[in-house]
């Protein structure tokens, strides 16, 4: 969707950084807030994810739990290999990117650390946790129970999250990287639907009284669908499992259950070792021999990755009014941290 047309407008990445740092000011968040949230919403709109980029600011702003009382991120239990934090019912693209570099510290000293958050919320892309622990050369895993959006088979209504998953791993080159939500549809993705007037596709969700939706505002009221039937609803539970492990009971609304994981590879083999194993495995795969018409074996966040390069050069491309909703969002303070 990175093509300019009409009602359309292209921003460099300076432009929409600046546009991200202003809306986020607007709404309350101090300096350093704004700039992690916006890096990690820049970095979505790069890699081609428009509905996780700076739309998603919108989101926040609109959050029912963004001016409830806060408090600073705290650890409730910590050991040398592990943390579980207290979020403060602040935001979770701020808390997890902070409960992300005390795994990074902790794996680099002893070689593995589990790190868990609740009472935070909107967390964003998996894949941007994971990455930064890939790039420091550590093996990242990150999974997220979340709110009550996904019916199971032959449920009525809503009563698990989109609970996505996601992997890093070092390679030679660039992070290996496989983001993944366990639902037919993402729940951020469904909100930007509903914010251009677009339909859903066929077959991922239902309305209020259990019928097939397209419509966006009437799966809000009714429930997404798992991917793939049963298998992705035994995902979704394997990683609700890693939620409760994560503090998801102790959240309010009983379901916010972040969990960070991360590997320091010489456990097992030196880095060097793996990084060459894992390139040699991921070339083989790749080296495949193809069906007719097919012109490559593509792997994950390959297309994420080359739309971050070639974005990085030419912009990124929003919605007008998105643009103008930006802008305007009405100066707000957020309550001080306790």
């Amino acid at each position: 969707m990175n093509e300019e047309s009409p009602g359309r407008i292209r921003l460099s990445v300076d432009e929409a950084r600046a546009l991200s740092l202003q809306a986020l000011a607007r709404i309350g968040y101090d300096a350093e807030e704004s700039r992690i949230l916006a890096e990690h919403m820049l970095d979505a709109a790069l890699c081609g994810y428009e509905y996780s980029g700076l739309p998603k600011i919108l989101n926040v702003a609109e959050h029912r739990r963004l001016r409830l009382p806060r408090r600073a991120m705290r650890a409730v239990h910590e050991t040398p290999v592990s943390a579980m934090f207290d979020g403060g019912n602040n935001v979770g693209m701020v808390s997890m990117y902070q409960a992300t570099q005390v795994a990074i510290k902790k794996a680099r000293e002893h070689g593995f650390a589990v790190v868990g958050v609740n009472n935070s919320w909107v967390s964003g892309r998996g894949a941007h946790y994971v990455e930064l622990m890939a790039n420091e050369g550590l093996i990242g895993l990150h999974t997220v129970s979340s709110t009550r959006h996904v019916a199971p088979p032959g449920g009525a209504e809503a009563s698990f999250g989109t609970n996505p998953l996601a992997c890093a791993f070092p390679t030679e080159g660039e992070a290996f990287v496989i983001d993944m939500g366990t639902s037919a549809f993402m729940s951020t993705d469904l909100l930007f639907r509903q914010r251009r007037g677009e339909l859903l596709p066929e077959g991922v969700a239902i309305d209020a009284t259990g019928k097939p939706t397209r419509d966006p505002a009437a799966a809000l009221n009714g429930a997404i669908l798992p991917f793939g039937g049963y298998k992705g609803f035994a995902l979704a539970l394997m990683m609700q499992g890693f939620g409760v492990l994560a503090g998801s009971g102790s959240d309010f609304e009983k379901s916010y259950g972040y969990l960070v994981i991360a590997i320091k590879p010489d456990l097992l083999m030196p880095l060097a070792d793996y990084r060459r194993d894992m390139s040699a495995t991921l070339a083989a795969i790749k080296a495949t021999p193809r069906l007719p018409g097919v012109d490559a074996i593509r792997l994950p966040s390959e297309r994420a990755f080359a739309e971050r390069a070639r974005n990085q050069r030419e912009g990124i491309v929003l919605d007008l009014h998105i643009v103008e909703a930006l802008k305007n969002l009405p100066q707000g303070r957020l309550p001080e941290k306790s």
